[in-house]
């Protein structure tokens, strides 16, 4: 798997929840959720959802490290982390979520040196918090926080793993998809050529299907190729 690049989602994904969502039922004002649902609208795009979200957290350092100590894994996933490294691909986790939070929460399970893009959490007070954005593009079609479009290489094939919106878009680009949930929906509502997953153990038989290439995007999925992966 040399010609293929893996973007990764982490929340919902890697993760059996959603991290933000998590922290914000904790510890905001549940004004957070009217925010939500304007993202979930169509309304305001994550940055502006993130930033507004975020900006209601109360939270000291120990509080927030305490929590994501708390958040479990798909048990499943270092395994496959090794497995696609022994492959010879390339793997990031590529999240609109929070970088300090990704990275403790994969070092406790024995997860590490693994490229991550993600938003950043800058302490502002004691207890008060905004997010920072190093990966976002104005040219982000989603408004996203994290443009995750921009993690995906030239010359390259690239697989796109996820679960929800912030992966949509990406996935209207890439060469294939593995996905569960708003994603895999999505991508049957749009003809995005995907295979439904529901647990990293699934995943190396379904890396077993996808061909091999020597340049990106010399063989094209379609409807029928796609068949093939729905009896894995």
């Amino acid at each position: 798997m040399n010609d293929w690049h893996i973007v990764c989602d982490f929340d919902g994904t890697i993760t059996r929840t959603d991290v933000i969502d998590s922290i914000l039922q904790r510890f905001a004002d549940p004004s957070w959720e009217a925010i939500e649902d304007e993202w979930l609208q169509g309304d305001i795009g994550s940055r502006e959802c993130l930033s507004r979200q975020l900006s209601l957290v109360k939270a000291t350092p120990t509080e927030l490290l305490a929590f994501f100590d708390t958040i479990e894994i798909d048990p499943d996933f270092p395994d496959f982390v090794d497995h696609v490294i022994g492959l010879g691909a390339s793997l990031e986790v590529v999240s609109d979520g929070i970088e300090q939070g990704i990275a403790r929460i994969l070092a406790r399970n024995y997860v590490s040196l693994l490229p991550i893009l993600a938003n950043r959490l800058r302490q502002l007070g004691h207890d008060s918090w905004r997010i920072d954005f190093p990966y976002a593009s104005d040219a982000c079609r989603a408004a996203s926080g994290n443009c995750k479009c921009k993690s995906t290489p030239k010359g390259k094939r690239v697989l796109v793993i996820g679960d929800g919106q912030s992966d949509m878009c990406v996935a209207a680009t890439a060469d294939f998809v593995f996905a569960k949930d708003r994603l895999a929906e999505h991508c049957e509502r749009n003809g995005i050529a995907y295979a439904r997953f529901d647990s990293f153990a699934e995943l190396p038989a379904l890396l077993a299907k996808l061909p091999a290439a020597s340049a990106a995007n010399t063989t094209p999925f379609n409807v029928e190729t796609q068949e093939l992966f729905h009896h894995v």
